[in-house]
């Protein structure tokens, strides 16, 4: 929205040309956005951070209208709304795009989680007419392909109005597939009981998303329970950190640490990446110890395939019924 613009994105054809990138592709509203203005990062809730959290001054309003904010680059205002964050999904051009929402905390009182959820819902039927408005009067095709547009089951841990909330989206012809979203509790058992019992009242009526979780010690739960696709930023940041996902049950390994400082193994001789193909543990210790930019990107780029070949590796042992004995074989410990 603010940098570089949807315009400029718009004119080089789109995400998928401006990326170089043509594979499938999915873009937020802007709730998680205003969430993170507002309270902080997802990533922190589920850890159980920032318990007594105030709302970052950058937010400075959330009402019937939309979320008034001010800009990380140069504290100008901007109003977002269902409308305006519909328009600029249709023309940046991804292939999936989300209903405009606001995601609330785990600490606020159930009276204000339902207030945002009804809210929340309201926007959702303008983002809906947004969306259904673009498709009459303008190309389907985008600059993507045709686009598809998911609903977001709010509700915060609260199973009542979880319940209030899938009513609302199963409701909705229009949706491709429904976004679990909204607060997920305080702790990773707290959040696998609102996913789960989320999931089940879901029925298999649409593909299913969820926001903002994608550890791989989640994700196998998570399927089974009918989840089908993640998104989450967990191979970057473990990479800015100098960690390295592996197949075990402690799930990465920290390369900062001074035992691989002459380690020439990869950081798995199995991976099939190009930086465990190329490159030593001791060579990326080093990156990291010397503030090196490689470094980071070269965890990064194993941590994501690592992602992609366990989603790959899970698809096919759901083909194969055989996801149960698939997740012990997965563990090389």
């Amino acid at each position: 929205m603010l940098q570089p613009g949807s315009e400029i994105i718009s004119n080089h054809g789109g995400l998928h040309k401006f990326m170089n990138w043509h594979g499938p592709m999915l873009t937020d509203s802007g709730g998680f956005q205003i969430f993170s203005l507002g309270y902080g990062s997802v990533a922190d809730e589920i850890k159980g951070r920032n318990q007594m959290m105030i709302r970052n001054k950058s937010l400075l309003n959330i009402s019937e209208e939309g979320a008034l904010f001010k800009s990380y680059i140069d504290g100008s205002k901007h109003l977002l709304t269902p409308e305006k964050s519909i328009a600029i999904q249709r023309d940046i051009g991804a292939d999936l795009i989300l209903v405009f929402d606001e995601c609330t905390p785990f600490h606020v009182e159930k009276s204000y989680t339902a207030e945002s959820m009804r809210r929340s819902h309201r926007w959702s039927t303008r983002s809906l007419n947004s969306f259904e408005l673009a498709r009459k009067f303008k190309s389907t095709e985008g600059s993507a392909g045709s686009q598809s547009i998911y609903g977001i089951i709010q509700g915060g841990i609260f199973n009542d109005l979880r319940d209030e909330s899938i009513d609302f989206n199963l409701h909705s012809k229009f949706f491709f597939g429904l976004a679990i979203g909204g607060s997920l509790g305080c702790s990773k058992e707290e959040m696998h009981q609102v996913v789960e019992y989320t999931a089940s009242k879901l029925k298999d009526k649409h593909p299913v998303h969820l926001l903002g979780i994608g550890d791989p010690s989640d994700i196998w739960s998570l399927v089974r329970w009918g989840v089908d696709t993640f998104d989450c930023v967990s191979p970057t940041r473990l990479a800015r950190h100098g960690a390295a996902l592996k197949k075990t049950r402690l799930g990465k390994i920290n390369i900062k640490n001074s035992k691989y400082r002459e380690d020439l193994n990869p950081i798995d001789s199995k991976c099939q990446c190009k930086t465990c193909a190329k490159y030593s543990l001791s060579y990326l210790h080093h990156l990291l110890k010397s503030d090196e930019l490689l470094g980071l990107q070269l965890i990064t780029n194993h941590n994501i395939y690592f992602m992609n070949d366990l989603m790959l590796y899970i698809r096919k042992a759901i083909n194969e019924d055989k996801l149960l004995e698939a997740e012990k074989d997965w563990y090389q410990d």
